[in-house]
């Protein structure tokens, strides 16, 4: 057959009802119609296709009285009773009366028409059949073989067309009205395979009102006189080949009228075999689906642009996410650009300016589906120069103008950059289809460019649609990057700050320290913790360790202050207990606005024997470690007291001052001191992790020096991502 589908893929028909275009071509797919030719001189069935014979069981031999026909197929009243003589619906085909539409049952249907499928079989083991039939008639001669007009003539054809189940209620009787709407208009065909072409021999009025074409015009020919200049050739190829294989095939056609306006034709061609199975014609149905496919084109085109908005929204969404979570500026550029590749761009680029509105950019991040194109890239950003103000896209931008769009780069880079012989270069091997160029801005001032770029021979073409979302996710890029900015000169004053209040630890005799810092990773390389090593005036040594509340300059300058005034206690010689009150009511007497936990102890210098005298005081601060030289484990957690600050936070009066404990400890003995960062890691339990840090310590072998312990015990207890600062103090004591 020459109907000819351009290729779509449209809904399933039963989703969109109507006449004609929604049960009727749902059962053509799903199974073949049952085709008969009878002989209306001799009421005798002649042909059948391959969906008739399965009907009877395939026992049947042809010619066959059309009665015995439908005995033989099972074929009975919807009572259930047989179907003969005059009242059956072949009969009166038979007679050379139309039957324009008429259900009849099939007994035992799951067995004897699996050509039908099941769907039809209701629970008493029947089916429901749609009988279609109607003479041979109304053909016009010039065209068609001698003979082949006068056999059609004194024939009839009869189709008959799967129904859903009677228990389907008040639907079987809706079907029951469709049908018989749907027989009266339904356009058919015949063709003649056997004859070269595959020529029409028969047509019915309803083909004549669909195409234009009148009757003795195209019997004679082959139908793909329907085809046009939008018809697909795939589409073209299945039919041809199950129509060489003598096999139904149904599909969706563009097709084209006499007058030349397209139409979407749904066509089911049946094969129709002699008694002797030798194919002697094709039977066609067609329908005109115009409406249900362009209802479906928009339903289709409407999902695709709900899904670009989506992914745009997902898109959006990534890259902000991703770049929120920056620390500095290098950083956020990086995320940018990866998170836009390969979703919006092939390759990317994002150049920031040291200041803002004026000087050349650095291209702090690229990006490339290629990896080897980002190497390119920044030297195609080095050999340009971009300044702002100059001649170039990227300097237009970052001098304040309007977002840049090249939906169609030159192909070849002399005509890109005719002036620029080693940037055409570059350019030619980066295969550049299109680019758009966006500033990214931050609180009215262009901080950089956003060059986003797709590649031969698969990459998109931008549009405005493109160029607006780049340009939204370069604004928030640029608050990113201020932000960043922000950040990193907190964060260097910071630094600064952390130096000068750390101590730098000098040598003591007869004792080892060693200290570490660690910055959690949501601090700004400072913080409220602290350690101190204090070499006295009367011999001994003070040490102290602390943690003011809060990861910020603020607990910074609490820390710094409140270890000058502990170093200044400590200086004139006081006890532990004493030296953390006068802290304590320094802080209420200054309204300092932090608490703060700190351990503050004296190691007295050694005695005869070479035993020191450890005195210590804690202000709510973890316990330290101390381990003898025989390897026992012991926590100085004796005489806790509250958190400096702490009693004037709680709106009590200072008590009795802090007592102090005393450890006697022989030479050897290991000390060690630590923030909770160590040891209060959210989501861990705090007794496993402290538990860790005892065994960690009791493992390390007898006269371990103090520098091997710390990083022992950062190696083996720092959590997998510390969000807390940790401060490490270990002494030993020289044998």
């Amino acid at each position: 057959m020459g109907f000819l589908p351009y290729a779509v893929d449209v809904a399933h028909p039963g989703d969109l009802g109507g006449v004609g275009t929604g049960l009727l071509p749902q059962v053509l797919r799903a199974a073949p119609a049952a085709v008969l030719v009878i002989d209306l001189a001799q009421r005798v069935v002649v042909h059948a296709n391959a969906a008739a014979v399965e009907l009877t069981g395939g026992g049947v031999r042809l010619p066959i009285d059309v009665d015995r026909w439908s005995e033989a197929a099972g074929l009975t009243d919807l009572g259930g009773h047989p179907v003969h003589g005059t009242a059956s619906p072949l009969s009166r085909v038979a007679r050379g009366v139309p039957v324009a539409g008429e259900p009849v049952a099939v007994r035992d249907a799951a067995r004897r028409a699996p050509a039908i499928g099941a769907t039809g079989v209701d629970a008493t083991g029947a089916g429901l059949l749609w009988v279609t039939g109607f003479p041979l008639t109304g053909v016009s001669g010039g065209a068609v073989p001698s003979g082949t007009a006068d056999d059609l003539e004194r024939r009839a054809l009869v189709v008959l067309l799967q129904l859903p189940g009677a228990e389907q209620g008040d639907r079987w009787l809706e079907v029951l009205r469709d049908r018989a709407v749907v027989a009266t208009g339904m356009s058919f065909v015949i063709t003649d395979p056997r004859r070269k072409d595959n020529p029409l021999v028969w047509v019915n009025p309803s083909f004549v009102a669909l195409t234009g074409y009148p009757a003795d015009e195209v019997v004679g020919w082959n139908c793909r006189f329907l085809q046009g200049a939008n018809t697909d050739r795939v589409g073209v190829r299945r039919i041809a080949d199950a129509l060489r294989r003598g096999e139904p095939v149904t599909e969706v056609l563009l097709n084209y009228r006499r007058d030349g306006s397209a139409f979407w034709n749904e066509i089911a061609i049946s094969p129709v075999f002699d008694g002797a199975g030798e194919l002697v014609n094709f039977v066609g149905v067609q329908n005109d689906v115009t409406e249900r496919v362009v209802v479906e084109q928009e339903r289709r085109a409407a999902l695709a642009e709900a899904e670009e908005a989506r992914g745009q929204l997902r898109l959006l969404a990534e890259a902000t996410t991703q770049m929120t979570v920056a620390l500095d500026v290098v950083d956020a550029s990086e995320r940018l650009a990866r998170s836009l590749v390969p979703e919006l761009a092939d390759m990317c680029a994002v150049d920031v300016l040291d200041v803002p509105g004026q000087g050349v950019p650095r291209r702090l991040a690229v990006a490339a589906r290629d990896p080897a194109d980002e190497d390119r890239l920044r030297e195609l950003g080095r050999l340009r120069n971009y300044h702002v103000g100059a001649g170039s896209d990227t300097g237009s931008v970052l001098a304040g103008d309007r977002p840049v769009l090249v939906a169609e780069l030159p192909e070849l880079g002399g005509d890109r950059y005719p002036d620029d012989p080693a940037a055409a270069a570059v350019y030619d091997t980066l295969r550049l289809r299109s680019v758009m160029v966006v500033p990214v801005r931050a609180r009215g001032r262009v901080l950089g460019a956003l060059t986003l770029m797709t590649q031969h021979p698969y990459g998109r073409r931008y549009g405005q649609r493109d160029l607006h979302l780049a340009t939204d996710i370069a604004g928030r890029a640029g608050l990113a990057i201020d932000n960043a900015r922000l950040y990193e000169t907190e964060h260097a004053a910071a630094a600064t700050l952390q130096r000068s209040l750390l101590p730098v630890v000098s040598d003591v005799d007869g004792v080892q320290v060693a200290t570490r810092y660690r910055v959690g990773v949501d601090g700004n390389q400072v913080g409220g913790d602290w350690y101190d090593v204090l070499d006295l005036p009367d011999g001994a040594l003070g040490l102290a360790i602390g943690d003011v509340v809060g990861h910020d300059l603020i607990a910074a300058a609490a820390m710094g202050q409140l270890r000058g005034v502990l170093r200044s206690y400590a200086w004139d010689g006081g006890p532990p207990g004493l030296v953390l009150d006068r802290c304590d009511q320094l802080v209420q007497g200054l309204e300092m606005a932090a608490m703060a936990t700190a351990v503050y102890a004296r190691l007295e210098p050694p005695g005869p024997d070479g035993h020191r005298l450890l005195r210590y005081a804690n202000a709510g601060h973890p316990a330290p470690l101390v381990v003898v030289p025989d390897g026992t484990l012991l926590r100085l957690d004796e005489n806790r007291s509250p958190m400096i600050g702490a009693v004037r936070s709680l709106g009590r009066r200072a008590g009795p001052g802090r007592a102090e404990a005393v450890l006697r400890c022989p030479p050897g003995t290991l000390l060690l001191l630590y923030t909770d960062g160590l040891t209060d890691v959210a989501g861990e339990d705090a007794d496993a992790r402290a538990e860790l840090l005892e065994s960690t310590v009791t493992a390390l072998p007898a006269g371990v020096a103090a520098e091997a312990l710390v990083d022992r015990v950062l190696a083996a207890c720092s959590p997998n991502r510390p969000r807390d600062d940790v401060a490490l103090l270990a002494v030993r004591l020289d044998g």
